[in-house]
Order: structure tokens, then sequence, then C-alpha cells
């Protein structure tokens, strides 16, 4: 009877998760029809006495150990060991890092998971824009009671793009214009007073600022939109609002979105003192 040949197994050896080896290994294998290979995935890895096992149980059969070692003494392990069993062996992270640390000319952190530290600061980022988008100009006011900051404001008073600049801080942002013809909703009064911002502007540069609105969108730069006596019944509609919910108000006037941002920053990440 012939004899079923066994698939080549690769072992990959990580003290982290291993997906950027594994990644790797599949990348390549798809070249030599991935079909024909097994990969066996060993996590996680703290100690020397693991890299030795998997080297040898490697050694039994046609393998590969792929690894992603950071600190220099696992990867001097796995590569003694594979030297000595006749083991095929790559460091996937090992050259790149060495490469690293010439051309930045300071030593690496040597901390196993790193990369998905950075990976789930990526995915928050991500998270707070798509809050930010789903709970844009008081579309769901159930977004205020989640979220970490409420802008309320006049239309035109910067309430986006300081959701947007936030978000990119990992701040989930919801924000609601407050027009003095529509109550503003219950949730509102719900938000502790803290994580709500009021956005305030010169009624004159408002002004402006909306002419030029119609005018973009071709219409007349006269409609009462932009007229400064609606203007004013806004600004003071929205303050007594704004005093009602006890919040912080910012005057954006002549401002640019990243130093208003930083300014509310500074309010949501302050620390609590003496028990407030």
């Amino acid at each position: 009877m012939e004899e079923i040949k066994r698939k080549p197994v690769v072992y990959v050896v990580s003290d982290s998760i291993g997906e950027t080896a594994e990644f790797v290994v599949k990348a390549v294998a798809s070249q030599f029809n991935s079909g024909h290979v097994e990969i066996r995935r060993i996590p996680f890895v703290t100690d020397i006495d693991t890299i030795i096992d998997v080297v040898e149980e490697a050694s039994l059969g046609n393998a590969l150990v792929a690894y992603t070692l950071v600190l220099p003494e696992f990867r001097e392990t796995i590569r003694a060991e594979s030297e000595r069993h006749g083991v095929l062996s790559v460091d996937v992270m090992g050259p790149m890092m060495d490469a690293f640390g010439r051309l930045m000319g300071i030593d690496p952190h040597l901390e196993p998971g790193l990369i998905r530290r950075l990976d789930e600061d990526y995915f928050r980022r991500v998270a707070a824009i798509e809050f930010a988008v789903k709970y844009d100009d008081g579309k769901d006011p159930r977004g205020m009671l989640l979220a970490d900051v409420v802008l309320v404001g006049v239309s035109r008073t910067s309430k986006t793009p300081l959701s947007m600049y936030l978000a990119n801080k990992r701040l989930k942002v919801a924000n609601l214009p407050l027009v003095p013809e529509v109550e503003p909703p219950e949730e509102l009064f719900w938000v502790p007073s803290n994580k709500v911002i009021g956005l305030t502007i010169n009624p004159r540069q408002l002004n402006e600022i909306r002419a030029e609105r119609l005018k973009a969108l071709g219409l007349h730069a006269q409609a009462n939109y932009a007229s400064l006596e609606r203007i004013l019944e806004e600004l003071e509609y929205s303050e007594g609002i704004m005093r009602k919910v006890g919040c912080p108000i910012f005057d954006v006037s002549n401002k640019a979105v990243e130093e208003v941002a930083n300014k509310i920053l500074q309010i949501v990440r302050e620390e609590p003192r003496d028990g407030k």
C-alpha cells in the first residue's frame, strides 16, 4: 500500500497572540498551494521550556518553526534549538526589529503584546468616529446617554468638526443643535452637566458664516437663517438651555477647532477634586 504523505507543519510561536507570524505564513503558503500545509499556533510563550518542547516536536516530522518573539533570550534559544535539532526556523520579527534599532538609534521596548495594544487603540478610535457619525446633529437622542461628551449649540458653531476631532482622541461624542422652535430632548437633562459642553459664537461672525453657507448652497444670503435678528434669537434661546443644564460654555468666535477641542479635553480629562 502506498504510504500517505503527511502535510508539512508550520509551528507559529509567539510571546503574544501570534497573529502577525500566522498572517505571514499564510501569505507565503498561498504561493505554494496553502491547502498542503498545517499551521499550529503556540501563543503567549512565557518560558524557555515551551520553546524547547516545540522545537523537539517539530524535529519529529516535516516541519518549520516561524516565530515572533520579542525577548532576545527567547529568540536565541529557538535559533540554537532549531540548529541543534536540524529544524528549519524563521525569525519573522527579529530582523525588522534589529533594523529599526539601527535606523532609530535606540533600543526597542522589548514588551510582548505592544502591537495588540496599539491595535486596540486604533479600534477605539474607529469606534469613536463611528459613534460621532451615528449621533451627529441630534439624530438619536439616546446617544447622549452613551457619550463621553455632548456638544450643544446653534447651527454653525463647529459642533460636527469638534465631534470628529474629539473622536480622533478616542472620545465618544454626540452633538445636538438647539433651535427655538424645537424643545431639546429630555435625554439632554439626564446627562451629567460636566459631560455637556455649550458652544456659542459672536452673532456678527455667525451672520457672516451663515451668509457664506447660503451662497455656497446657491440660496439667497438674506434668508431668515442668516439674519442678525434670527441669530440673536437663537443664541439667546441656546444660552438659556445651557444655563438650565448647568454646563460650561465655550465661545468659538475666531477660534480654530483644535484650540476649542483642547479646552474641552482639559475639562473632560480633568480628575475630580475634593470629591466633586
